[in-house]
């Protein structure tokens, strides 16, 4: 092989050391360059309008191999200006080829063209590169995020619907459609309450055992109010308390304020009284005396002070009198169908139920919580009663002995009919402790409570908005990204062809001093 065959490799990264140890650039370079930038920059203000020019100066730094493509393209626009010796008079002209012979002067030129190299081999693709990964994977972030929000927000939408649904509301006018609701309740507690005479057997059975165990009557009552519903059915707490049923029933007002959707009646009334004009006058009683009292004037009916009381022909006899002529004596001995008069009975057939007694049983929370307070007690018998039934057969022989004395209703109890018991009793339980009914009755005794539920649900909605205007806010610097990211795309191709025409031009200009022998840079442009 031939020496000029014999091929060049130099490493990129070590091409500007290589080109000052074999004294084709001077160490100084760098200050030299400082002079030639500046006519650059100044030669650029004065520039032709052509198309070739216009793609040299766009995209990329402007080196030595540039200003001799535009000299090129200036012998063709600034033509007219040359004289007889070849030479041009043109100023742009003489400025490129200024800077031209500054380059080439102690090779400064190289020295750049290899430093640029370097630099956008080590520092330029890969920055835009990381970019572009780094939009690329906040993009990705960005679209899980918006999953998740997604996601959330459904799920949030799901359990205000179960809520809803839970209500039998629809979830528009909350406060309304939860007030509406209330008229279910009546129909639940008859429910409840004629279920509860299903229980009478067990009642009885928890009763005679509880009078057998003691030898007397338990002081007070044993499950006094599940027996009094199971009898009287869902009375009134006064007839509860009273024994004896009322004669109207006053029921509390419900104190809800319906403010999440305020409407005005049907005459667009706000609900208050219309007085008239307000003219400010006022009635003034502070003046009149004894005289002006006895002689008021209300339209059209006039009292006269000193006019008589017509009686209607009764005529009141005067004991200092004597026996006059003419008078009439009044007569007492009126019975009370004559007169009119009606007398109510003295207080054993009822008054009038107000306030919480005006409550039914199951609506009343003070009553509804003994009553659920009865019915586990005596579910925890029936529950202790059937393991004691269920025991070993040393067991059955005790509980028979001791039951021998006992009422018939407790030895003929058998595992079977207990069981039933216990299942109609945690049937009723379960009706009355239902998460709808329990609702239903906190709304109608607290006012706190509906307030409280009300703002839960919107809470809920509210959060649902927030996730969802989350999501669109993400989705919008998503669409951010992939546009930078579109953008950085064109601006890498560019440097990186820039950068390989660069690397071509280093190697050729570098074959050149060697007498054509091929010149490879290693791990330059190759490896972007």
């Amino acid at each position: 092989m031939q020496e000029q065959d014999l091929p060049i490799d130099i490493h990129t990264n070590k091409l500007l050391d290589w080109l000052i140890s074999r004294r084709h650039c001077n160490r100084e370079w760098q200050s030299q360059v400082l002079t030639i930038r500046t006519k650059i920059n100044n030669a650029i203000q004065d520039m032709p309008v052509h198309e070739g020019i216009m793609k040299l100066l766009s995209g990329t730094y402007i080196n030595y191999f540039h200003c001799k493509k535009i000299v090129d393209i200036l012998k063709e626009t600034e033509a007219d200006s040359k004289n007889f010796f070849g030479s041009y008079g043109s100023k742009r002209m003489k400025d490129w080829q200024e800077i031209i012979k500054l380059y080439e002067k102690d090779n400064v030129y190289l020295s750049e063209a290899a430093q640029m190299l370097i630099r956008n081999v080590n520092y330029e693709v890969p920055s835009i590169k990381k970019q572009i990964a780094k939009c690329e994977q906040f993009q990705q972030e960005c679209d899980k995020k918006v999953a998740d929000y997604g996601k959330a927000a459904n799920s949030v939408r799901g359990e205000f619907q179960t809520t809803c649904k839970q209500l039998g509301i629809q979830g528009y006018r909350i406060k309304h459609e939860l007030v509406e609701r209330l008229i279910e309740l009546p129909a639940i507690y008859s429910k409840i309450a004629g279920n509860a005479k299903n229980l009478e057997s067990a009642a009885q059975f928890y009763s005679e055992f509880v009078k057998f165990v003691l030898g007397k009557e338990y002081p007070g009552g044993c499950i006094s109010l599940l027996k009094y519903l199971i009898k009287n059915g869902n009375t009134s707490t006064y007839q509860w308390v009273h024994k004896e049923p009322p004669l109207s029933i006053e029921e509390p007002p419900l104190n809800i304020k319906l403010d999440d959707e305020p409407e005005d009646d049907a005459a667009g009334n706000s609900g208050t009284i219309d007085f008239g004009d307000d003219t400010g006058d006022s009635i003034d009683f502070g003046s009149l005396g004894d005289a002006d009292a006895a002689n008021i004037d209300f339209g059209d009916v006039t009292l006269e002070g000193e006019g008589d009381i017509d009686w209607g022909g009764i005529e009141v006899v005067n004991p200092s009198a004597g026996d006059g002529a003419g008078t009439e004596e009044i007569d007492f001995n009126i019975s009370l169908e004559e007169s009119g008069i009606v007398v109510e009975s003295s207080g054993l057939e009822g008054g009038v139920a107000k306030g919480k007694e005006a409550l039914t049983i199951l609506d009343n929370p003070s009553t509804r919580n003994t009553l659920i307070d009865e019915i586990k007690e005596l579910e925890s018998f029936l529950k202790i009663r059937l393991h004691e039934m269920r025991s070993s057969s040393s067991g059955d022989l005790l509980s028979m002995s001791l039951l021998q004395d006992a009422p018939t209703i407790l030895q003929l109890q058998s595992t079977e009919s207990v069981e039933k018991m216990l299942s109609d009793l945690q049937g009723a339980l379960t009706d009355i402790t239902d998460q709808r009914t329990q609702h239903l009755h906190n709304i109608k005794n607290s006012p706190k409570y509906v307030d409280m539920l009300a703002n839960s649900l919107k809470q809920k909605l509210a959060a649902a908005e927030k996730l969802v205007a989350s999501q669109e806010v993400v989705r919008q610097r998503r669409s951010e990204a992939h546009s930078e990211a579109n953008e950085l795309r064109p601006k890498l191709k560019l440097v990186i062809d820039k950068t390989k025409q660069l690397q071509a031009e280093i190697q050729q200009d570098i074959s050149k001093k060697y007498k054509g022998r091929p010149v490879n840079l290693m791990g330059g442009v190759n490896t972007l």
